[in-house]
């Protein structure tokens, strides 16, 4: 059953800012990821999913409601955790936590002692002396408090540290086992790897693929670091490989898939099938070291985000050929 569909979604502001024809599911009891960098469009999809804005096209659906003009139905029953954290001044994390329980008519202490022990806030201080990290908590306990079946998480662990960070993931994997419905939208790749089912990578507004997360931990495409003893042993391998007949097509891109003539090393890509091939080869060769390099939810998103020379306040460079 799906708790949370998007379909056709299209919303341009101009310049190619927005989302664009963008449609995906959340089933019950699934943790679906959304990742990709500041500005490719996750907040704008969020905020239409929990109906604060309107679609030009397309529609949003949460519980099978529409979710422009079901919104308040929707707020009652999901969990949200926004973005953008805007808590607002002369309250004390006690007095928000109470704002917020009245305004959900709900009042589970022992949920809410549970959260300020696992998150280590102190809710008696002020909102507006609060850090940013002690704000993203105060957020998480809010949005967790009532208990809800389906959480809808924008950037949740911004601003926190990395222990804090580690214990959020770990918190999201327990609510996982307690059969939680979870949109996670994020840029960090571990994040989502260790806590999602399914995962939709969205550039420039519009979904590049979407895919489950075993598909990346059991790729048979693989790669594998070569190390040689000497120069001269390198310099022939980078000739004999090209010319081995290998089997390959499976894979845009196989054979010698990165080199360093400093440390005279190799990085090869091939499928499962060609490993005994690639080892046969090799020892003909007298190398140092021969390991396979993991290929990783960032290797794969880095596909569709190569080209970019900058995204998400991150600089990202391409491999020396």
């Amino acid at each position: 059953m799906d708790i949370i569909e998007v379909k056709d979604l299209t919303q341009d502001y101009g310049h190619g800012r927005g989302v664009f024809d963008v449609s995906f599911s959340v089933k019950e009891g699934e943790v679906f990821g959304f990742l990709g960098p500041n500005g490719a469009g996750k907040s704008t999809t969020i905020r239409h999913i929990m109906g604060f804005s309107r679609p030009q096209k397309g529609e949003t659906k949460v519980f099978g409601l529409e979710s422009f003009h079901n919104y308040y139905k929707i707020l009652a029953n999901v969990g949200y955790l926004p973005g953008e954290i805007a808590l607002p001044e002369g309250l004390t994390g006690v007095e928000f936590i109470k704002m917020m329980a009245d305004l959900r008519h709900c009042k589970n202490t022992e949920r809410l002692d549970y959260l300020l022990d696992k998150f280590k806030l102190n809710p008696k201080i002020e909102t507006k002396t609060m850090s940013l990290g002690e704000k993203r908590k105060l957020a998480i306990v809010a949005a967790f408090m009532n208990d809800p079946d389906v959480l809808i998480l924008d950037e949740p662990t911004s601003g926190l540290d990395p222990v804090m960070q580690q214990n959020f993931i770990d918190f999201i994997k327990e609510e996982k086992k307690r059969g939680k419905t979870i949109l996670l939208s994020s840029h960090i790749f571990n994040e989502v790897e260790a806590t999602c089912d399914r995962i939709a990578i969205i550039k420039d507004g519009r979904i590049v693929s979407t895919f489950e997360t075993n598909l990346i931990k059991h790729n048979e495409n693989k790669s594998f670091e070569v190390l040689f003893n000497d120069k001269q042993e390198y310099e022939k391998f980078l000739k004999t490989l090209p010319k081995a007949k290998l089997k390959m097509e499976r894979i845009e891109k196989y054979g010698i898939k990165d080199k360093d003539d400093e440390k005279l090393k190799v990085e090869i890509a091939c499928c499962d099938k060609d490993i005994n091939k690639i080892v046969e080869i090799l020892g003909d060769f007298k190398i140092k070291s021969f390991k396979e390099v993991k290929f990783t939810l960032e290797d794969y998103f880095m596909q569709f985000y190569r080209e970019d020379k900058d995204f998400g306040g991150v600089k990202w460079k391409k491999k020396k050929k």
